[in-house]
């Protein structure tokens, strides 16, 4: 049966579907392997970790692109070439003799039983919050026993190589979780102030590093100022960069029509039209 306009087809039934999930990623495996052994793609087999990794990046945004559109023909393909990378690396892991997808799919299938003791165990959760916060202990529990280095920091489970928002977002929520934390939003607020007047003073000073330091800074802060707003700021600059894609696109479009180009255009006219794009998205 097919989705409304969107030429899917589904499995008839849960067993049907997990048989036909499970069919077809054995066959990735076995494609993945067989582009990367001998005679098989000289791109693939040129392939490293650290050359695959910008592309695992790229196709999670791209992920997060069609969400963001509601193309979901678009996302279906899209979560094809996301689930490409962590087979990709592992059949790389393989030739190395390092480990195997079989042993990724294990863990990442222990981790969640272990993680659902409400849903694969005798534990009670009644609420989104109740089970957020019983996956908190218990992945707090698992760092506490994988650590071996007493000076190791709460903050070691966050990858340095994540993008820089995401990375500021996840090391703040650690901090807060630990109690370092201010008393309520007013306290953002006015340290988002201190840090806008202190890239003020950096400005002023000359010096392209104190600037550059500033700028992380209130970044950093913007960030916790999310957090306490329950934004996601990762999602929030993405749709604002969408924003102002869709924008811009409507100031090109208005000097094509009237014969105009941005080079020759006066600012005073870019905003006129910029305004006016704003009301479209207002009236949409």
């Amino acid at each position: 049966m097919g989705g409304p306009n969107t030429g899917f087809r589904y499995a008839r039934s849960v067993t049907d579907r997990f048989e036909e999930a499970g069919s077809k990623f054995a066959e990735l495996v076995r494609i993945m392997a067989r582009l990367r052994a001998p005679g098989g793609c000289p791109w693939d087999r040129k392939q490293t970790f650290e050359s695959i990794k910008p592309y695992t990046l790229e196709e999670t945004y791209e992920v997060l692109d069609a969400i963001d559109r509601r193309d979901w023909a678009e996302l279906a393909e899209e979560l094809g070439d996301l689930l490409l990378q962590p087979v990709f690396f592992a059949e790389m892991a393989t030739e190395e003799n390092l480990f195997t997808i079989t042993d990724s799919l294990d863990a990442i299938n222990t981790k969640l039983i272990r993680r659902h003791p409400h849903v694969f165990g005798d534990a009670k959760a009644q609420t989104a919050e109740d089970v957020k916060e019983r996956w908190d202990q218990i992945k707090k529990q698992e760092k506490s026993d994988k650590r071996r280095d007493a000076m190791a920091s709460i903050l070691d489970g966050v990858p340095r190589s994540l993008p820089a928002l995401v990375e500021a977002e996840k090391v703040s929520n650690k901090a807060a979780a630990a109690g370092f934390e201010w008393p309520d939003v007013a306290g953002v607020l006015d340290k988002l102030q201190e840090e806008a007047r202190e890239l003020a003073a950096a400005r002023d000073s000359g010096s392209q590093e104190h600037i550059e330091h500033e700028i992380g800074d209130l970044f950093f802060t913007v960030v916790n100022f999310a957090r306490f707003l329950k934004i996601d700021p990762e999602q929030a600059l993405r749709k604002t960069t969408a924003r102002f894609r869709r924008r811009f696109s409507h100031i090109e479009r208005e000097l094509v029509k009237s014969g105009g180009e941005l080079s020759t255009t006066p600012l005073k006219r870019m905003e006129e039209l910029w305004q006016e794009a704003k009301r479209f998205d207002r009236d949409e």
